[in-house]
């Protein structure tokens, strides 16, 4: 097959594919759009959507056994959190305030053997309680995905479909962290565990979380962050190796 044979054979895949899933990802454009900030555009997630659709539609090899539809999806999805976070919209004092709030549920859970509650938290970083929920609700508008960012990287992801497999020594690594993971959520409170269960198994988004707990939208996004922090700060010995 010639170059111009072979540049036009891509070109076909690309539009087909765009043809076929273009509704793939304005579908995870949407679901994230969310968990967002305001002032993200959707336009934008839908742009650096369609860039990780057509490198699927350039890499995908039927034969590692994942279907068009998954693979692509990882790449879609890829795509825009990356994008967002070479945009990183979050100012410094967010992301300060984000390690100082695990920080602190760290020292309390350690000094007390019991979960931290929300005005110990205060109170060891020395503010009101309006004031630490407020905080609360800062750092998770911050958050795309948080409990993804604590796992494998998009681009390891991409790796499981594309046949780069990892060492089995990573393998065993990847799934201790992952079981490390899931029993660190199972030792929650109990509010908080659910939070993420319908947040990221159900993917429900805040507001019909707060109808199934008859709290508001805004409180939902507390217990949600607190809820993060605390597993960070419970994490913390694998996520700072």
């Amino acid at each position: 097959m010639n170059k111009a044979s072979a540049y036009s054979n891509i070109q076909s895949q690309q539009n087909h594919a765009v043809e076929q899933f273009g509704f793939l990802v304005k579908r995870i454009a949407h679901h994230l759009l969310l968990r967002l900030p305001p002032s993200v555009q959707l336009d934008d997630l839908i742009q650096s959507g369609m860039i990780g659709l057509l490198d699927a539609a350039r890499n995908f090899d039927g034969s590692k056994g994942a279907s068009f539809e998954t693979y692509a999806g990882i790449r879609i999805r890829g795509s825009m959190i990356d994008e967002m976070r070479r945009g990183d919209w979050v100012p410094r004092s967010v992301h300060k305030n984000g390690r100082d709030i695990a920080a602190a549920i760290d020292r309390i859970e350690k000094k007390t053997g019991t979960d931290a509650k929300d005005t110990d938290v205060a109170e060891e970083l020395g503010v009101n309680l309006t004031d630490y929920h407020s905080m609360l609700m800062d750092v998770n508008s911050g958050h795309i995905l948080a409990v993804e960012d604590l796992t494998a990287s998009n681009e390891d992801a991409y790796s499981v479909y594309e046949g780069k497999s990892s060492t089995p020594c990573a393998d065993f690594s990847e799934q201790r962290f992952q079981q490390a993971l899931a029993n660190c959520i199972k030792t929650l409170p109990e509010r908080e565990s659910l939070v993420l269960s319908l947040y990221y198994d159900e993917e429900l988004n805040l507001r019909e979380i707060g109808e199934v707990l008859s709290v508001s939208e805004s409180r939902v996004s507390q217990i949600h962050s607190q809820a993060m922090h605390r597993v960070k700060a419970r994490m913390h010995a694998w996520l700072d190796d």
